[in-house]
């Protein structure tokens, strides 16, 4: 295992999910995945089926991140152009790849919705495929993109299949603590207990329950000496303010 970070993007495709129609849940999946396999999700975007604006965030997230996975719009209809713009980001042709295409003729359909379903056997000429273990169409990877499917019982089964097989780095772990205490009365004390802790990353999330204010304080780093060193600094600056510290969790 590489001691240096390995970083990942995703990039979320389709108008239904800027529309508010329809929930993504792919993203806290696919970060959680690859968090335990010890690669890092430093951004994701959501973007609209607009070719030009797909093509875009492929080829500036591909460049800054060891991976880029996509989700959506590898399906059979007009609005289905995730194949088409990573084969435009990368300069190549789409071609009917022979297995995909086997697999789709053999469930008999008339000739119209047969020819809709085989544009999902287009990808682009140097793509490799990315198994499906749910039988239906697989996805596919292109140098350190991989385009999967945007219905998440099908995504998941792709993702799957990756176990083992990418680059790895640390994996980031967790301590968090709660507090009833806003972040006014804590941030001094927290400032001071990052400076000490640069390589760990500190965060406060403010909450109101039980008709009263409180913050979540989270720390993730690669070192579990150094996230338990934090957490007793953060646990004593607690007390010090004069609450206790509540919720200690380990992950």
């Amino acid at each position: 295992m590489s001691l240096q970070a390995i970083t990942a993007s995703v990039l979320v495709i389709g108008n239904e999910i800027l529309s508010g129609r329809t929930q993504d849940i792919n993203l806290n999946h696919i970060a959680t995945t690859l968090g335990e396999w010890g690669i890092q999700v430093r951004e994701a975007r959501v973007v609209a089926d607009i070719e030009e604006e797909i093509v875009a965030a492929v080829n500036e997230l591909r460049s800054r991140y060891d991976y880029l996975f996509t989700t959506g719009g590898i399906g059979p209809t007009h609005d289905d152009i995730t194949a088409e713009c990573i084969a435009k980001a990368f300069d190549e042709p789409l071609v009917e790849h022979p297995i995909i295409a086997k697999l789709i003729r053999a469930r008999p359909a008339p000739d119209d919705i047969m020819e809709s379903r085989l544009r999902m056997a287009r990808i682009p000429q140097s793509a490799k495929l990315v198994d499906n273990a749910t039988g239906g169409p697989p996805g596919f990877r292109v140098d350190n993109v991989f385009v999967m499917a945007g219905i998440p019982a099908v995504m998941q089964a792709m993702l799957a299949s990756l176990d083992g097989k990418l680059k790895s780095g640390p994996v980031v772990r967790s301590r968090s603590v709660t507090a009833y205490l806003g972040e006014s009365q804590i941030a001094a004390k927290l400032g001071e207990i990052q400076d000490d802790f640069p390589d760990v990353d500190l965060g406060s999330y403010p909450f109101f329950q039980k008709d009263r204010y409180g913050t979540s304080l989270v720390m993730r780093g690669t070192d579990e000496a150094q996230l338990d060193a934090m957490l007793e600094a953060v646990k004593e600056a607690i007390v010090s303010s004069g609450e206790n510290p509540h919720d200690i969790q380990r992950g």
